[in-house]
């Protein structure tokens, strides 16, 4: 009981967003003609150790300030619910998200020594991300781009690197819409949170601009993934086979009207499930074009 209170605190239903990361960048390695098992395991396990860092510390700094007493706790949003019950303490937390960074960070080190200095960049803007975001980050205007950036675009980028060892223009370019998608996915489970982040002094796009016009944002990012996969398939930075990302357009239609309608929990918690299968199923796809054309090339 108490090993699974431990897992249940990782919050596990949101690392699947590890799994895809890791694979995208993978697959864009193995387009280009390059794929080392050993290495994407390891990648896998170091994004999925820094995920855990991230769920855990911002579980620890959300009790600390008395969010996780008032949020409105939906499946997607709102904490574990751990720290509220007395499930585990403060400290045990605070142990636990600063063990899986130290893990993390630990096997971003192996990485500089195995494939190179160029790494040093990546792993540096991501600590940053994980350790400052909720003390700090989220007391900034637009904090969304935290998330973005360091469990998004850095993530498909370093998997792509362990793989290569190097960066390349068609790498970043094909990283971006992860940075996208996970921009919205923070964006719209903040959309409950709006009262008890208040309290908190944090400055969210919903609380800086309001509900309605954070929805706007939220649609306008989103429908920028689908417009940025077709403009690099056609500017030849990215195959044609990556448009399986577009699949998943009928999913953010969905999420786009709930988010338009943020007042609206009935419509906005749908919304927020949707918005996850966008997430997950256009970077999966992506990757499995990538996969596809490395085959056919």
């Amino acid at each position: 009981m108490r090993l699974k209170i431990w897992f249940l605190e990782t919050r596990p239903q949101f690392l699947l967003l590890s799994v895809v990361l890791a694979f995208l960048g993978t697959s864009i390695a193995f387009y280009n003609g390059v794929f080392h098992a050993g290495y994407a395991v390891l990648a896998f396990f170091g994004l999925l150790f820094a995920h855990i860092s991230v769920n855990v510390l911002n579980d620890y700094f959300d009790f600390k300030s008395g969010v996780d007493l008032k949020t409105r706790r939906t499946p997607f949003s709102g904490g574990s619910g751990i720290l509220p019950q007395s499930l585990l303490t403060s400290h045990q937390v605070l142990g636990l998200g600063l063990a899986a960074f130290a893990v993390s960070l630990g096997i971003g080190i192996f990485f500089m020594v195995a494939r190179g200095l160029l790494l040093l960049p990546v792993v540096v803007v991501a600590a940053i991300c994980i350790l400052l975001y909720s003390p700090l980050i989220l007391k900034m205007k637009w904090p969304e781009w935290s998330p973005g950036v360091g469990l998004g675009l850095l993530p498909v980028l370093g998997a792509y690197f362990v793989q290569t060892g190097n960066f390349t223009a068609p790498a970043v370019i094909a990283a971006v819409p992860s940075g996208f998608l996970v921009h919205n996915l923070l964006l719209i489970n903040e959309f409950p949170d709006v009262e008890a982040d208040k309290t908190a002094n944090r400055k969210t796009l919903p609380i800086t601009i309001g509900l309605k016009k954070a929805g706007v944002v939220y649609s306008a990012v989103t429908i920028g993934v689908y417009i940025w996969l077709v403009v690099a398939v056609a500017a030849r930075q990215m195959p044609v086979f990556s448009l399986l990302g577009l699949l998943t357009y009928p999913f953010a239609v969905k999420a786009i009207r709930g988010s338009m309608s943020p007042d609206r929990m009935d419509k906005l918690v749908p919304a927020m499930a949707n918005n996850v299968l966008v997430v997950l199923l256009t970077q999966l796809l992506m990757g499995i074009g990538y996969i596809v054309a490395g085959k056919l090339a």
